[in-house]
């Protein structure tokens, strides 16, 4: 933890303080924020950041070494009267604090800590804000090593892509039975191999299941890929190492050797939607000029619209991209969300826009990298979908 940053930020935000709380773990930010993994977490706790002078912890007595590894004064409690009396102690001469939160649930990965301990902060004269833009800054910015790491996954994420594509046509030529879930199997066990892990393996989607943006198949579930099918593969994962970021894309392939103008048709939009959202990103940053997360959803959900497929688009442009694989910064959103929070250096996040139609579905993701000056698209960028049969 970087507590002269975060009384820095504080500072600059006309916050007098960061709250955090937790009972059973509940919020992973506020362990990622501290730095810290207590043994054991079956009783609340609180830690004050104030925007200037000592931190003030407070811990239940059977757990008293929760917050040993952070600086700051000690104060315990046992009963639930005793811990409300030391949150008053806690809270005296606060008017104005961050805390997990977030005004209507507007970004559900910020709003952690239960309406019942914002209450209870609340009942002592303190205005709760939320912490999100608070997050972004020591919990969603990249270091150059995980930067590094970014880099490294995404080189074994586009190899490992190829080769389920060319899985699928050695399968198909040599007239073998395959499907849906093979692919993603075959390709799965290859992680380990190559360093990388996954919290789920890739998802493999054949024709009509490719206009399900969130499909991945089962042995039960799974659809047999033939020669002449439209086949989607989504792909996420990170290096095996403390600190790793993923890395998250999503290809088309057609199992043939020319691909039928209508995926064409479809994959152009799509692409258009999706170019359009890093040049706006690439364009803003480049010039010095503020952006936020709504307004790369706009640029791209824009482009979809105006070609008669807006209702196809069901889900936001991108989201934040971490130590998971949906991180804690700015979302490219103004559909599912409205995510005001600027985009800062430092950062990444997909941009991923689809049109999910009944027969089929096409998407295209890519991730970026926002830097002072710069934006950069950090792999491969696909063109045209992929004739599977030609590779």
């Amino acid at each position: 933890m970087d507590l002269p940053a975060i009384q820095s930020a504080l500072s600059a935000a006309k916050l007098d303080g960061w709250l955090f709380y937790d009972h059973h773990r509940r919020d992973p930010i506020a362990y990622r924020v501290l730095g810290i993994n207590p043994a054991m977490c079956t009783r609340r706790w609180y830690y004050l950041i104030p925007a200037s002078g000592e931190p003030f912890k407070l811990v239940h007595r059977i757990e008293r070494g929760t917050l040993d590894a952070l600086p700051g004064a000690v104060h315990e409690y046992s009963s639930w009267r005793e811990q409300r009396g030391e949150l008053a102690l806690m809270l005296e001469g606060k008017k104005k604090l961050a805390m997990q939160y977030s005004r209507l649930n507007d970004i559900p990965y910020i709003g952690l800590v239960d309406a019942g301990t914002v209450e209870l902060v609340k009942s002592h004269g303190v205005e709760v804000v939320s912490s999100a833009d608070l997050v972004q800054l020591f919990e969603a910015r990249w270091s150059e090593a995980a930067l590094e790491s970014h880099l490294e996954a995404g080189k074994a994420v586009h190899l490992l892509v190829r080769q389920a594509f060319e899985y699928i046509r050695d399968s198909v030529r040599a007239g073998k039975s395959t499907g849906e879930y093979e692919v993603q199997q075959e390709i799965f066990h290859l992680y380990e191999s190559c360093g990388i892990q996954s919290d789920e393996p890739l998802a493999v989607s054949v024709n009509e299941n490719t206009g399900n943006p969130h499909y991945s198949p089962t042995a039960a579930s799974s659809r047999p890929i033939r020669q002449n099918d439209f086949v989607l593969i989504d792909a996420w994962a990170k290096l095996r190492m403390p600190g790793a970021v993923y890395f998250d894309i999503t290809w088309t392939g057609y199992v043939g050797e020319q691909v039928p103008a209508r995926y064409t048709e479809i994959f152009d939009v799509v692409k258009e939607a999706r170019d359009t959202a890093v040049d706006f990103v690439q364009q803003a940053v480049r010039q010095g000029r503020p952006i936020r997360g709504y307004q790369v959803d706009d640029a791209a959900r824009g482009v979809i619209t105006r070609h008669g497929y807006g209702e196809y688009f069901i889900h936001r442009t991108g989201h934040s991209i971490g130590e998971d694989v949906h991180g804690n910064g700015a979302n490219m959103d103004n559909f599912e969300m409205h995510d005001e929070r600027r985009i800062i250096p430092c950062t990444g996040f997909s941009i991923e826009p689809g049109i999910y139609l009944p027969e089929f579905g096409v998407r295209s993701e890519v991730n970026a990298y926002v830097e002072e000056h710069e934006a950069r698209v950090t792999g491969e960028i696909q063109q045209a979908i992929i004739p599977i049969m030609s590779l």
